[in-house]
């Protein structure tokens, strides 16, 4: 008799656990659910690593980012600002210069050909119609590098 009540103690709580199991949505399961209203999602947030040193001390800037709450995409115009969860592309500026380019993958951001010296990179998370939802920007001091070039190379 007591084996008997074991396993009906045991089918009970397997039960239990599978009605709360199925009960759970993916957020509370630990994922994120598959889409949100644009409105509730967070706002991005850009996180810039110093440059890495081994590159920078050769004359290379390497800036490794993590940007949170927007996907970096090679997409834009009106349409994409519909995307979610939010799809948007950095922009990047080299010492308050007039060019800036569209940075729009998850890849490093590269820049070779500066000056030696101290330098400044502004990262701009911008969504699909170029609007700035949030920024970062970074100094970096170039060290003198035998034969170096005026001529900034930016990729």
């Amino acid at each position: 008799m007591r084996s008997h009540f074991s396993h009906l103690a045991l089918a009970a709580t397997s039960a239990l656990f599978c009605l709360a199991a199925g009960a759970q949505t993916a957020t509370e399961a630990g994922r994120p659910a598959a889409v949100l209203p644009l409105a509730t999602e967070a706002p991005p947030k850009l996180v810039v690593y110093p440059p890495l040193a081994e590159p920078l001390a050769r004359g290379v800037v390497i800036l490794q980012y993590r940007a949170e709450n927007v996907r970096i995409l090679p997409v834009f115009g009106k349409g994409a600002l519909e995307v979610s969860p939010r799809a948007g592309h950095l922009h990047v500026t080299v010492d308050d210069r007039p060019g800036t380019w569209a940075h729009t993958s998850g890849d490093p951001i590269i820049v070779v050909g500066l000056e030696p010296g101290a330098h400044k990179l502004l990262i701009e998370v911008a969504d699909p119609v170029h609007k700035i939802l949030t920024r970062e920007t970074v100094a970096v001091t170039v060290p003198a590098q035998p034969g170096s070039s005026a001529t900034p190379h930016m990729h």
